[in-house]
């Protein structure tokens, strides 16, 4: 009940309205009936979901590729530099320590390709795993039943694993061939029946160019041996075959000197490693007797560096007049011979 006041004006002693705030009624209208909320709610949920999943496995993609491209390049530069400095421990060779050969371009050209092909495969397997996860989780999410999806798939592996084990086995050969360093570009191979220089490595086929310069496509799954005559470092073996006769430890001594003036050469001393050997006589026959050579070189060095010694041999021996064994061979006839007057 309102108030008065007797004593004040019949125009103020009047009650006034509520000020009160009153909602109207045209507001009221716009909430949305619980219907609507719950399908608003169970729309947006899921997207944001969805959208965040799909956003965490962009970031992993970037990141993991981030990660296999740093980690390639660690082990394409750090793999020889932990190589060289475990001989020097083994070896002990102090003129081996205090020389190091400069990268080559085939060097330079066999760890960049090494790189790209080991940074392409793995980040593309990342790239694969992380797709194929954000997919289950999205299905997930979207409440699809992705058990039969799975068996579907395993199944279609399988099929394809037998039908293409061929191919399978060509790469994953090929990868390891990449990832343990075995050969590459430039490098001089012998595969079994196919030996010569590789001009490119694949994940499938590697290309070697023989001498007489057919270009050989070998199936890495194919290869069962392989030997690397330019890895590391090589050695060139000279063998020098005299008379029996001759004098052997003065032949063992002009072949160390014929060494020593290759080891001097301006454009072979950079190659040679090591000091030369002749460890004596390697095989005596009626011929003669061969005395072997050997010369510890840089990579792919080993035929330069023989050849020069060939040829530095053939003078010292020549000046000191001492025969090379030739080889030889006896045919014994036998003629029956009638004498005269014999009646046959």
């Amino acid at each position: 009940m309102p108030v008065t006041f007797s004593w004040l004006p019949a125009a103020l002693a009047r009650p006034r309205p509520s000020t009160a705030l009153t909602r109207p009624e045209s507001l009221t209208s716009i909430a949305p009936p619980p219907e609507a909320a719950a399908w608003f709610e169970a729309l947006i949920t899921p997207a944001w979901q969805i959208g965040l999943t799909i956003a965490l496995g962009v970031v992993a993609v970037a990141l993991l590729r981030r990660l296999v491209a740093r980690t390639v390049r660690n082990i394409v530069r750090g793999g020889p530099a932990v190589r060289r400095r475990a001989d020097r421990l083994v070896s002990r060779r102090p003129r081996q320590e205090a020389r190091e050969l400069d990268p080559s371009p085939l060097g330079a050209a066999r760890r960049v390709q090494r790189a790209q092909t080991m940074g392409s495969v793995l980040g593309s397997l990342s790239t694969f795993v992380v797709g194929l996860l954000v997919i289950v989780i999205v299905l997930g999410i979207l409440q699809v039943d992705v058990g039969p999806l799975l068996a579907s798939a395993g199944v279609v592996g399988v099929a394809l694993g037998f039908g293409a084990q061929t191919l399978v086995k060509d790469f994953l050969a090929g990868i390891s061939m990449l990832a343990e360093d075995q050969y590459g570009v430039g490098d001089v191979v012998d595969v079994g029946e196919v030996s010569g220089s590789v001009e490119q490595v694949g994940l499938r086929v590697t290309q070697i160019r023989s001498l007489d310069g057919t270009l050989w496509y070998v199936r890495n799954g194919e290869i069962l041996r392989l030997g690397n005559m330019t890895q590391g470092w090589s050695r060139a073996v000279v063998e020098v075959r005299v008379l029996s006769d001759a004098d052997v430890p003065r032949v063992r001594e002009l072949l160390l000197g014929a060494a020593a003036e290759v080891a001097a050469h301006p454009d072979l001393a950079a190659a040679i490693l090591d000091d030369p050997e002749v460890a004596g006589i390697e095989d005596l026959t009626a011929e003669g007797a061969m005395l072997r050579l050997l010369v510890k070189t840089a990579p792919s060095k080993q035929w330069d560096v023989a050849r020069e010694l060939r040829a530095r041999i053939r003078d010292q021996l020549a000046r000191e007049g001492i025969e090379l064994a030739l080889p030889r061979r006896e045919v014994l006839i036998e003629r029956d011979v009638s004498r005269p007057g014999d009646d046959s």
